[in-house]
């Protein structure tokens, strides 16, 4: 009976409660947003069917792992890094298995994580034998009072890290994919045709992955993975684990994650900037991105995809194409491979 009268009077009680308190006792809206891509520098219009359903069929894996963690309660960070080891084991990127080759023939990689709610970074540059960097990266912003570690001092803290289950070693030779070794050789060939070492362009080092994310709670979280440029300097670092450079996220503004020639995105701070012109000239999620890829780089040299406070999603690129999938809280699924 008692049960039947609350029922029953729960309607009138809420009447005699003021709007506001109403309002905030009602449950949110569990609002959350994704973003990723497999780098700028694709060429869609030589893309074989087989090829288009390869790179539709890779994306989706990986977008539907990041989906579903977010839906499920997971953190920004936390689909961030785990949607960015999917791409990181997939062959068809320049991360992880199937980096580009160095000019020694080998594999440096890098990786960076931002946490839009603390501004906490981490980042590692020139790993050669850690399987899935961006987690390597994580653990020194969680492990460590450090930013960014690199080439053997970065193998080192792995090597202190014995037995964590996110931080697996392989040979260097894991990397290698025969795709890769034609694309150094032709490199090789034609630097040595030219006598230019810096001739480089954006589609010898296609293939860059990278997340953002809006979770359920408000927080953003960016991260990215390379192997760099095909044919580059030994040691040679790109944006990518620059922080404000390739990869930067503030809950305040946006999470965003680069891709195409790293030298272009550090020259200007292309991150930071994005949240600059939000922040400091109130400009929009798209406005910004337009101002940056369409005025201030230059052509063919990259794009990004960035997501802002409120779930907003922007995937634009300068180059013929750039690898690219969303999706949404509200059901909404977008891959895209061309321009």
């Amino acid at each position: 009976m008692n049960g039947v009268h609350f029922h029953l009077l729960t309607p009138l009680l809420l009447l005699l409660i003021p709007s506001s308190v109403a309002e905030a006792q009602a449950p949110s809206a569990k609002h959350f947003s994704i973003a990723i891509h497999g780098g700028a520098g694709l060429e869609p219009e030589k893309l074989s069917t087989t090829d288009k359903q390869a790179q539709e069929a890779a994306l989706t894996r990986a977008l539907t792992t990041g989906k579903e963690l977010l839906a499920g309660g997971s953190s920004a960070m936390e689909a961030v890094e785990k949607t960015i080891r999917i791409l990181e084991d997939e062959p068809l990127y320049n991360a992880g298995r199937g980096a580009v080759f160095n000019n020694a023939g080998l594999h440096e990689l890098d990786a960076a994580i931002v946490d839009g709610k603390s501004r906490l970074a981490g980042g590692v540059a020139g790993v050669t034998t850690i399987k899935n960097p961006i987690s390597l990266a994580r653990l020194v912003m969680t492990h460590t009072s450090h930013v960014l570690l690199i080439g053997e001092g970065a193998e080192k803290f792995a090597d202190e890290l014995k037995g964590n289950p996110n931080i697996e070693r392989v040979p260097n030779s894991y990397f290698s994919t025969e795709h890769r070794r034609l694309e150094w050789q032709e490199a090789v060939a034609k630097e040595k045709k030219e006598k230019a070492a810096n001739e480089l362009r954006s589609k010898n080092g296609k293939g860059t992955v990278g997340c953002v994310a809006l979770d359920i709670h408000g927080n953003l979280a960016a991260g990215t993975s390379t192997g760099g440029l095909t044919n580059k300097k030994w040691g040679r670092v790109g944006s990518v684990p620059i922080v404000g450079a390739g990869t930067f996220a503030d809950n305040e503004t946006l999470a965003v994650s680069c891709t195409g020639i790293g030298e272009h995105f550090i020259r200007n701070s292309v991150g930071f900037h994005l949240h600059a012109l939000m922040k400091y000239q109130s400009m929009t999620l798209d406005a910004a991105v337009e101002e940056m890829i369409d005025r201030i780089l230059e052509n063919d040299t990259g794009g990004v995809i960035a997501i802002d406070s409120k779930g907003k999603i922007v995937m634009r690129c300068n180059t013929p194409g750039m690898a690219r999938a969303s999706a949404d809280s509200s059901g909404k699924i977008e891959i895209l491979l061309a321009r």
